[in-house]
C-alpha cells in the first residue's frame, strides 16, 4: 500500500513538473497540421490543409507567452488540383501577390489565444480556443510540447469574397471557415 502511494505521488509530481516546464519551442511540421473546412454548395463541407508552414511558441509554467506562425498560401491542398489552383488565383489567395498568411499572438487568457491574423494583406484580431499541453522528453532526448487551436473566421473579412449564386438560392462557397490547428513543438536549443 505504501509503495503504491509513493508511486502515485511520484507520477503526480512528474506530470506536474512536465506541465510547469517553460521554454521556447519550434513547430515540428512533421507532427503538426494546419487545417480548415468550409461549406460547399450550402450542403457539405470541403476540408483542406496547408502543407508548408512554420512557427514558434514560448511556454512558461503551462502559460503560453507567445505564438507566431507563417503559412505558405501556395501550399493549400484540398485534394483536387483544379480547385487548389483556383484557390491560388486572384479570385482567392492571390499567392503571387500574397505568398503568406501570418499569425502573431497578442494575448493568452485561460483557454483562449487572441492574435493578429493576416490573410490577403488584411490584418484582423481573431480569438481561437486553445489547449496547451505540458512538456515531455521524447526517446531522443528532446523536450516536446503541443498546442491545439480551433476557431472560426469569415473569409470575407480578409477580402476573399469570390462566390457564385446558386439557382435554388444560396452560394457556392460559404463565408465561415473553421480552423483546426495542431502544433507539436521541439524545444529550441
Amino acid at each position: 500500500m505504501k509503495i503504491s502511494k509513493i508511486l502515485t505521488g511520484a507520477a503526480a509530481v512528474a506530470m506536474l513538473s512536465a506541465f510547469l516546464y517553460g521554454a521556447p519551442f519550434e513547430v515540428d511540421i512533421e507532427h503538426s497540421s494546419v487545417g480548415f473546412k468550409i461549406k460547399h454548395l450550402m450542403i457539405s463541407n470541403v476540408k483542406g490543409h496547408f502543407s508548408k508552414f512554420s512557427g514558434t511558441y514560448d511556454l512558461d509554467n503551462g502559460v503560453l507567452k507567445s505564438l507566431n506562425g507563417t503559412i505558405e498560401t501556395a501550399s493549400i491542398d484540398t485534394g483536387i488540383e483544379k480547385r487548389d489552383n483556383h484557390l491560388r488565383s486572384a479570385d482567392f489567395f492571390e499567392v503571387e501577390k500574397y505568398p503568406q498568411i501570418t499569425f502573431k499572438m497578442t494575448s493568452f487568457k485561460e483557454e483562449e489565444v487572441t492574435g493578429d491574423l493576416t490573410i490577403h494583406g488584411v490584418t484582423k484580431s481573431v480569438m481561437l480556443e486553445a489547449e496547451v499541453s505540458g512538456a515531455v522528453k521524447d526517446p531522443w532526448g528532446n523536450m516536446r510540447s503541443a498546442v491545439s487551436l480551433e476557431g472560426e473566421i469569415k473569409r470575407s473579412d480578409f477580402g476573399l469574397k469570390w462566390n457564385k449564386a446558386l439557382e435554388a438560392g444560396g452560394v457556392v462557397v460559404g463565408d465561415e471557415v473553421k480552423l483546426s490547428i495542431e502544433l507539436e513543438g521541439i524545444e529550441k536549443k
